[in-house]
Formats: C-alpha cells, sequence, structure tokens
C-alpha cells in the first residue's frame, strides 16, 4: 500500500525502557518460536526492553525451553515476561495494553482488541512503532522490501516490514554480542570440549580421528542412501542425532524402532549417538563440537553460519517447490567470489563450489539422484576456510536485534 504525504509519527520519545509486545504463533517444527524466543532474550538483555511474549502453543514452546509450564497464563523466563496467548485475548487493561513497540512475527495476526488499543494510543500522540518481523531470506527482492510501510485502512497505523538478511539494506542476523566469544572459547580449550561430550553423549573426549557431523533434518528420502555412502566412508564418521523428525528415520535404517538419548549403534564406519533433549540455549555447542552441521529451518540454519563450520542446509519444503527459489538465492551469496571486496580472502574453488551446491541440491530433492558424499568430503577443507571467512563478513554487519532497536529509536526523535 502506498504512503499518504504525511502521517502520523509514533510516540515523541521512547521511555528509558521500552516496553515491547513480541507475537508469535507457533506454526510448525518450533522454527517461528525459536527465532522469536532468541530475539526478545537479547532485547531483553543487550537493549534493556521489556519485553512481553505472546505465544499461542506453550506446550511446543517447552520443547525449547523445559522450564516454561504450559498451564500458566503468565510467567517469567530469562527477563522475558512470557505470555499464553489465548483465542479469547479478553478486554485491554493495563496488563494486556500494547507497549511501546508491537512486533508481529511472521505475519501472524494479532488480536483486533490489540490492534484498537493502539489506535486509542495513536489518537492520544502515542502511537507504537508497528512492525511486522519478516522470515529470512538471502533473495534480491528483500532489500527493496525492508523497511517498506502499510496504513491500516480503517485506522491510520503505521506497519513497517522488517527483513533479516545478507546485506547491509536488509535487517541483519540474529547474533548475541557474546556469541564469537563463546565459541572460540569452547574451541579452544580442551577441558570445556570434554566436558560437553562427557555431559552430552556420555564419552569422555571426542573420538579420535573420525569426522563429526550433527544431523538435524526433516524426514528425507535421501538418507538412506546417505547413511550407506558415510558406512562405506574410509574415514570413521561419528554421526550425532538430536531428537526430530529425522531421527526415527535413522533409527529404521539401524535396524531398530528409536534411537534413545546417549544410545550407540555401529555400521561400517558409521557411528551413530542418539543425543538427549538440547534445549535452545545448549544448540550453539553441539554446532560447534562437529566438523559438519546438517541443519534445518530458519534458527538452526543461522546458528550454523556462526558455528563458521561446513554446513548443509535442509530448507522448510513449499508447494511446487517454492523452496528452491530460496536456496538457491542463499546459494548464490554464500558461493560468490567475495575476493573484489576483500582481497585477502580467497575464493571457493569451482570443485567446491559445486560438490556444495549439488550435495544442498540432491539433500533437498531436487532430483531422485542420492547426494554424492565423497565428493562433499573431498572440499570439506576448503569448505571449512570459507566458513569462517563467511561468518566474518557476516559479523561485521549490525545484528537484528541492534537493528530493530535502532529503527525504533530513530522512529520517535
Amino acid at each position: 500500500m502506498s504512503l499518504p504525504t504525511t502521517f502520523s509519527p509514533a510516540a515523541s520519545t521512547l521511555p528509558l525502557v521500552p516496553r515491547c509486545d513480541l507475537f508469535c504463533t507457533v506454526v510448525d517444527n518450533f522454527g517461528d518460536i525459536g527465532v522469536c524466543w532468541r530475539l526478545a532474550r537479547q532485547l531483553v538483555r543487550e537493549h534493556g526492553w521489556s519485553v512481553r511474549l505472546w505465544v499461542d502453543d506453550l506446550a511446543s514452546f517447552r520443547h525449547l525451553r523445559p522450564d516454561i509450564d504450559p498451564s500458566l497464563a503468565r510467567q517469567r523466563c530469562d527477563g522475558v515476561d512470557v505470555r499464553r496467548w489465548d483465542a479469547d485475548f479478553g478486554p485491554i487493561t493495563d496488563d494486556n495494553a500494547p507497549g511501546d513497540i508491537v512486533i508481529e512475527a511472521f505475519a501472524c495476526q494479532i488480536p483486533d482488541a490489540c490492534v484498537q488499543a493502539m489506535h486509542v494510543r495513536k489518537q492520544a500522540g502515542h502511537a507504537p512503532v508497528w512492525i511486522n518481523l519478516e522470515y529470512l531470506s538471502a533473495e534480491d527482492w528483500v532489500e527493496g522490501c525492508h523497511l517498506q510501510k502499510s496504513i491500516h485502512p480503517q485506522l491510520g497505523l503505521v506497519k513497517t516490514f522488517f527483513f533479516p538478511g545478507f546485506t547491509e539494506r536488509t535487517g541483519g542476523l540474529a547474533r548475541e554480542r557474546e556469541l564469537f566469544s563463546r565459541r572460540d572459547a569452547f574451541l579452544a580449550s580442551p577441558e570445556l570440549r570434554d566436558a560437553w561430550w562427557q555431559r552430552t553423549v556420555g564419552l569422555p573426549a571426542a573420538p579420535d580421528n573420525a569426522l563429526v557431523i550433527s544431523l538435524f533434518a526433516y524426514e528425507n528420502v535421501a538418507l538412506p542412501a546417505l547413511l550407506a555412502q558415510w558406512a562405506a566412508s574410509e574415514t570413521p564418521i561419528v554421526c550425532l542425532v538430536p531428537p526430530g523428525r529425522i531421527a526415527p528415520s535413522v533409527g529404521a535404517w539401524l535396524g531398530r524402532e528409536a534411537l534413545a538419548p546417549r544410545e550407540c549403534a555401529t555400521q561400517g564406519a558409521l557411528t551413530v549417538y542418539g543425543l538427549p533433549f538440547v534445549p535452545q540455549s545448549e544448540f550453539d555447542t553441539l554446532l560447534w563440537a562437529c566438523d559438519l552441521n546438517f541443519v534445518r529451518g530458519e534458527d538452526s540454519f543461522v546458528r550454523a553460519q556462526w558455528a563458521a563450520k561446513p554446513l548443509v542446509w535442509h530448507i522448510y519444503p513449499q508447494d511446487d517447490n517454492a523452496h528452491h527459489v530460496k536456496l538457491d538465492a542463499f546459494l548464490d551469496r554464500y558461493l560468490s567470489d567475495p575476493s573484489a571486496d576483500s582481497p585477502a580472502t580467497g575464493a571457493l574453488g569451482h570443485d567446491a563450489r559445486e560438490a556444495l551446491r549439488t550435495f544442498w541440491h540432491l539433500w533437498n530433492g531436487y532430483a531422485s539422484t542420492p547426494p554424492d558424499w565423497p565428493a562433499l568430503a573431498a572440499v570439506l577443507p576448503e569448505l571449512n576456510r570459507h566458513a569462517r571467512e563467511w561468518a566474518s563478513r557476516q559479523a561485521a554487519l549490525p545484528d537484528l536485534a541492534r537493528q530493530l532497536a535502532s529503527f525504533t529509536e530513530n522512529q520517535v526523535k
């Protein structure tokens, strides 16, 4: 929608502690709530916001944060005011009146009562900053849509579309201030790594001379062929499988109904360990402990990039293979030659680019041909260097929470 020549700004100033309402519907696979929970905590911890996180499915949220009690309408966790978003939002009171910033994640429909209350604030000269946080995409059109505005046709409220992304003309990626220092400390400390293996896998240390792979994905028809290639590998492979949608298929391939936490099974060169539930706060450490990470969706996809390790992304499947365009857009950016802007970095060789692109395509069902594991394994050292350089380049851009905070501050100046 086009903007009128003038429109009412938000509040004249933000309070010392801005109050934010973040609305999230749990659609599937915990991806939406994973992004929102991470963002809410960072806005509280690093930017001093007061955040109410409205979630319509606390039982699913509990998979990410085990101490969440789905029976409670209100609870506090990591400084975030977590609210159960019931179908009946109820009348507006001091307890649920919209704050200074209202974020609707991924185009979820916030309650009509809340929108009307936002209009009342606008009439009083204190219109909240209204943001629609969109899904992450590397497609070119995102730059043109980031920070575009629309006007509510009846109430005149201004909504801004905020797109995470991989360029300076987008909203950036979620990244906490201390993330890289925690990652580097873990990788530099044998004691921290050994403690993680003991706590999570039940081993005293990482297996010697083995390639360690995490496997977190949706159901995938290419899985049996990949596991067979791993079993036939010349290099020993240790595969860590957290609970999730692909875990039963791994168990079935190994000839068992399920792979219990810390249960181990071996087939040829492949040793598989079932992992206990990995809360979101511990998922980064799993990625750091591995040499190659298979990830899915959005949140784990971004975290795998910050791990600075080679990765394979299983994108969420969409009708008519619409997700292929999104996947290829990222591959084009990820595999592009950075040397023109950063002469100190070297471009990936042709073999490495093609091996990764082809593997991702086949893992995501572009064809019925099994992924070519030997081709990918041969270029892992080069992909490892590239992953570190990519993470460093992305870290030079402002992170998502910082850009959201800066945007809201600029809206009221």
